[in-house]
């Protein structure tokens, strides 16, 4: 038989596409058998511009998957794909009624009889590992086995719908052929359509997670339980698919890589004796399952970013979602693991139905306190109803639909908007499509909710240590802060709509701000909110708007310091507001010992007195901030390009030199360019007598996207 395994049609710009793993699983444990596979990846079809986003998407999908006269079609159904792969299975069954049509992955399998019981043209959906399940269900379509053989399978017969047995879960997930990934297109391709830098692999390390949180999926669909492949074959595969398919960096697929530590450990010792750890590679770990000897240990394996889920700052929510996180070893751990090298990603969820006002503080409060101990990313997502969870089973009678969160965006393929057939779809079956649905919460308005998912991820990512101090100064919450701010820019971006750096595109709840429009009015909406204040404690704040202002804009033109982060805040688009690769400016305040405060958890009311000069740079390893003394600055200035070091240590001669010898001065001088040379703040030419730029430092530079003049980082 000919059998065609569908990825469903898919587009949101912030992220990258990625070879659909689970269908080339699929694909590979098919390659013995006489069937003829082929994958269809509609979203890196559209990325490469060969489908068209219209009315007619599904309809081109349709004829390119019958132009494989199949005989049978399986589709990777997840949540926001779901409304595609139903109206795609729909115009097959129209055009070929013979075609069998087979869904798969995690949503179908939590809502196999619901699906099957609305949409008669699917015949079976595979629950959980379909290695084996599916060719078995193929065999049951030839005739050769009967229907209630095949566990793991719900399927329909010509009398009704028969849900067999679950099936036992691969005990050793070594036994499965190593994924052949000849079924899809280069790495290469999907790096260039996606526009990131380095063509990045996934790779199954595990499955399964042996948490209960409400909202999640994957432990239902996993019976609670966890298995890894060993460290050997995932090491053989990465050696694999480097060599061989020109994979240049991992995305490693499993959420619990860090839980048992023997494993990574055994890992990351192994990529180090095979060689394979200068291939950067991204996990997802729990704060609890790591420490600083470990993460140091991932790092120097090649670990570049992780992921840590916080999910709330609330105890409470965190009762309510089953989570047990201690916010006491958060700061510690953050700055472990950026210490270590690795940049970090922490994932916060709001709007829990049982949520309130505190609760939504407390987890905003946290995420920006995370956000001010430096070189950490923040995620914000609004909580998503995914059927056969706990926050499903319990809440799905309230489910109205307001806004689209982050997982429920994606198929917008009407210039912009959804077709009409999937907004259709979604309204007449909420328990099936219960992700593009929302549940109320006490917290906020639903409205509300979605903004802080779509724009406190540009507060932390632009000025949390500015944000925190100025709800702190105003006595505040943060929140009632950042509505207030939503608020200001709207209004300022409205009042000015022929300004260049307009953000505003709608009003009320369905506004659209740009990340330049905060970068334009925060700075005069804290002078607002400041202004007419008989005391200001924290006499600082002016210039450590400046500081985060002139950092971030040096680490735009540093470019993205990772292709696994996802800009899902439209931060990249700002682009650099300067030309010169390097900034020097004046401080009044220690900001330096500050930084250094905030990277400890501290977040103190005073800031010392003392004149800083800090050098931003930029360049490929991403943007330094570095403290220079004055003599440092004055040489700085004179290297313009043209002038020779003997030119410069004449000028500065009388100033710093006049009780040394000129000789002595000049050596000083040239010991000054090299220094500044390795800090990366000037380039020598091929005479090192005609250096271009100069200087010299009174602390260490810091690496890899942050930016703390003390050489501790974001």
């Amino acid at each position: 038989m000919n059998i065609a395994l569908v990825f469903p049609p898919f587009y949101f710009e912030p992220m990258y596409n990625l070879p659909p793993l689970g269908l080339v699983s699929l694909a590979t444990a098919l390659k013995s058998s006489p069937h003829r596979v082929k994958i269809f990846d509609f979203p890196l079809d559209i990325r490469r511009k060969s489908l068209v986003m219209d009315s007619s998407i599904y309809v081109q999908c349709a004829k390119r998957i019958l132009d494989f006269s199949p005989d049978v079609v399986g589709f990777s159904v997840q949540c926001t794909t779901t409304p595609p792969a139903v109206n795609i299975a729909q115009e097959l069954s129209r055009q070929a009624p013979l075609l069998r049509i087979v869904f798969g992955g995690p949503n179908a399998s939590s809502i196999d009889e619901l699906t099957l019981g609305r949409f008669p043209f699917i015949d079976a959906v595979v629950r959980g590992e379909g290695e084996i399940s599916f060719p078995e269900l193929l065999a049951v379509f030839e005739g050769q086995a009967a229907p209630e053989s095949v566990a793991g399978v719900t399927l329909r017969t010509s009398e009704r719908i028969v849900r067999n047995p679950d099936r036992e879960l691969i005990a050793d997930l070594d036994c499965l052929p190593a994924s052949d990934y000849r079924f899809v297109s280069p790495f290469s391709e999907y790096r260039d359509a996606c526009g990131i830098g380095r063509s990045i692999a996934i790779l199954e390390v595990g499955r399964g997670c042996p948490h209960r949180c409400v909202y999640c999926s994957q432990s239902i669909m996993w019976k609670r339980r966890s298995r890894t492949f060993s460290s050997q074959r995932i090491i053989t595969e990465m050696k694999n698919l480097a060599e061989n398919f020109g994979a240049e960096c991992f995305l490693l697929a499993y959420d619990q890589f860090t839980a048992k530590r023997g494993f990574a450990e055994q890992f990351c010792r192994g990529l180090l004796e095979a060689g394979m750890d200068r291939f950067p590679w991204y996990c997802i770990s729990r704060l609890d399952t790591v420490d600083k000897e470990l993460l140091q240990l991932m790092r120097r394996a090649g670990c570049e970013t992780m992921c840590y889920g916080i999910d709330s700052g609330s105890k409470r929510t965190l009762a309510f979602i089953h989570k047990d996180i201690d916010r006491d070893i958060l700061f510690d751990r953050v700055r472990e693991t950026t210490e270590a090298g690795i940049v970090p990603t922490l994932s916060f969820v709001i709007g829990f139905p049982e949520e309130q006002r505190q609760d939504l503080e407390e987890t905003l409060q946290l995420a920006l306190r995370s956000a001010a101990t430096g070189n950490t990313n923040i995620l914000v997502q609004m909580a998503t109803i995914l059927p056969g969870t706990e926050l499903y089973h319990k809440y799905k009678h309230l489910l109205v639909r307001e806004v689209d969160t982050y997982f429920s965006l994606g198929i917008e393929f009407d210039e912009g908007r959804r077709l009409a057939a999937d907004e259709l779809l979604i309204d007449s079956e909420p328990t099936i499509f219960s992700s593009f649905h929302n549940l109320p919460c006490p917290a906020a308005t639903l409205a509300q909710l979605n903004e802080t998912a779509s724009y406190f991820t540009v507060i932390a990512a632009l000025y949390p240590r500015s944000f925190l101090v100025l709800s702190m100064e105003l006595g505040l919450p943060v929140v009632e802060l950042f509505f207030g701010f939503l608020d200001r820019v709207a209004q300022k971006e409205a009042q000015a709509p022929t300004n260049p750096h307009q953000g505003l595109t709608g009003a009320g709840p369905g506004r659209r701000l740009s990340p330049r429009a905060f970068m334009v009015h925060f700075e005069e909406f804290a002078a607002e909110r400041l202004a007419g204040r008989e005391v200001v404690v924290r006499e600082f704040l002016a210039e450590l708007i400046k500081y985060e202002t002139l950092l971030f804009r040096a680490e735009q033109g540093a470019g993205r310091a990772s292709p696994f982060m996802i800009d899902g805040a439209g931060i990249g688009g700002l682009g650099p507001l300067r030309s010169e690769k390097v900034s020097i400016e004046r401080f009044t305040y220690d900001i330096p010992d500050l930084i250094l405060e905030f990277k400890y958890g501290h977040f103190p009311d005073r800031c010392g007195r003392r004149p800083v000069f800090l050098a931003f740079s930029r360049g490929p390893g991403g943007t330094k901030v570095r403290e220079i003394n004055e003599f440092g600055v004055d040489f700085l200035g004179l290297c313009d390009g043209h002038s020779t070091l003997g030119d410069i240590a004449d000028r500065l001669y009388p100033k710093y030199g006049a009780d040394k010898e000129r000789g002595k001065f000049a050596a000083e001088c040239a010991e000054a360019a090299g220094t500044l040379a390795g800090m990366e703040l000037l380039a020598l030419g091929e005479d090192p007598y005609h250096a271009k730029r100069g200087g010299e430092t009174d602390a260490p530079g810091e690496g890899n996207r942050e930016k703390d003049p003390c050489g501790r980082g974001q």
